[in-house]
């Protein structure tokens, strides 16, 4: 279960990261996002939901990160991709960067939760 943590952990980073680039190449271009990006940014959220999800899991069978700030990393980052759904505003490019920064925002917390835990 500990090695499930650490390949979907990886696999939420590098989708993050590549949906804040692309959200930040969009935005740029002043163009309209593709389909692809909203689909990276849903699939980045998902991970990061099933990465909380193997975490708890992970906790209820006693295994326990050495480092607390894990737990409050890992909050933070699924905190960060959740909240444009809250408070993004209805313009289309603003709600663009607002999803972008998120998932750059969330990346950054996820490698700091990886480089925490063990």
């Amino acid at each position: 279960m500990v090695g499930l943590h650490s390949i979907v952990a990886l696999s939420a980073i590098a989708v993050n990261g590549l949906a804040a680039a692309l959200g930040a190449v969009y935005f740029r271009r002043r163009s309209e996002p593709r389909r692809v990006f909203t689909h990276l940014l849903a699939l980045g959220q998902t991970l990061l939901v099933a990465q909380a999800a193997v975490g708890l899991l992970l906790l209820s069978d006693d295994h326990r990160s050495l480092d607390r700030l894990h737990y409050l990393y890992g909050g933070l980052a699924l905190g960060a991709v959740l909240s444009p759904w809250l408070y993004a505003p209805p313009e289309p490019r603003a709600r663009l960067l607002w999803f972008a920064g998120a998932a750059l925002l969330a990346t950054a917390l996820s490698i700091r939760a990886y480089t925490t835990g063990s």
